[in-house]
């Protein structure tokens, strides 16, 4: 973790704080390598297949860059979901144990593409200014490689580096999430009604949600924004899009009868 954050600090600083598609694809591709040696990613063909048919729905109308998409489902208990620059979108299985429809998990994905296609982290780090950017991960490795109970909840619950998004860009990513999965055909309303049972959980049982809250900054006012800018859309157009369907529900039971996650990942909560 630490080698390739301090090759993507180097890259962002030697492009002159202005980054192209093709440096965050590299440094994406890079940043995925390390992330999927170190994460418990589900190998399961049917799910890996469903996860990517159905991101791909969402991402290739989303996004004019023509981006090599990838959808990665880790097998992680905690409630989740995170990207990557570059087109890098991960799922952890305990938000899919949340989900009750296609559209809400449709949802998650559409919100992370919104990250990518805005390019959220890039901005992030062409932000950074040279010698900042090594304060700033200096910063950032002292604490987290000095702390395996710190290191291990970032590595299994995506709270890395380019996780950490501003309100604002949490909002941005939520209006381009509905904005997808209109697109795609599928019904935006998953997406107030994921915040709600993860608002509801929370409530519940916080520590089984944390790994989310700490990442997505979340309250009732993103409700009512995504409900307020749904509720501008044409009702027949709403009433024609999908809500749930068949393979969802397969892909849901297949996910729920893997391998439970390993026993470093429980260790880690």
């Amino acid at each position: 973790m630490k080698r390739i954050l301090i090759g993507l600090a180097f890259a962002a600083t030697t492009a002159g704080c202005a980054i192209s598609t093709q440096q965050e694809v590299q440094m994406g591709t890079e940043y995925a390598q390390q992330i999927n040696a170190q994460l418990p990613i589900v190998k399961d063909p049917e799910v890996v297949r469903y996860i990517n048919v159905l991101g791909d729905s969402i991402a290739k109308l989303a996004d004019a860059r023509n981006l090599d998409w990838q959808f990665f489902v880790v097998n992680a208990p905690e409630v989740n979901a995170f990207a990557v620059p570059g087109g890098f979108v991960y799922v952890n299985r305990g938000l899919i144990d949340r989900a009750q429809k296609m559209d809400q998990l449709a949802g998650v994905l559409g919100h992370e593409i919104g990250h990518v296609v805005l390019r959220h982290s890039v901005k992030q780090m062409e932000q950074m200014q040279g010698a900042n950017v090594g304060v700033t991960l200096a910063c950032v490795l002292t604490s987290v490689c000095n702390n395996q109970a710190t290191a291990a909840a970032i590595n299994l619950g995506g709270n890395a580096l380019f996780a950490k998004f501003s309100r604002d860009d949490e909002a941005q990513a939520d209006q381009e999430g509905v904005k997808n999965t209109v697109r795609a055909g599928i019904d935006p309303r998953g997406i107030p009604e994921m915040f709600q049972i993860l608002l509801d959980e929370r409530q519940r049982s916080p520590s089984t949600v944390s790994s989310w809250f700490a990442t997505h900054p979340l309250e009732e006012d993103r409700i009512q924004a995504t409900q307020a800018q749904i509720a501008r859309i044409d009702p027949a157009i709403l009433r024609g899009l999908t809500k749930d369907s068949q393979s969802f529900q397969s892909f849901k039971q297949r996910v729920r009868g893997l391998p439970a996650a390993p026993v470093s990942t429980r260790a880690s909560q």
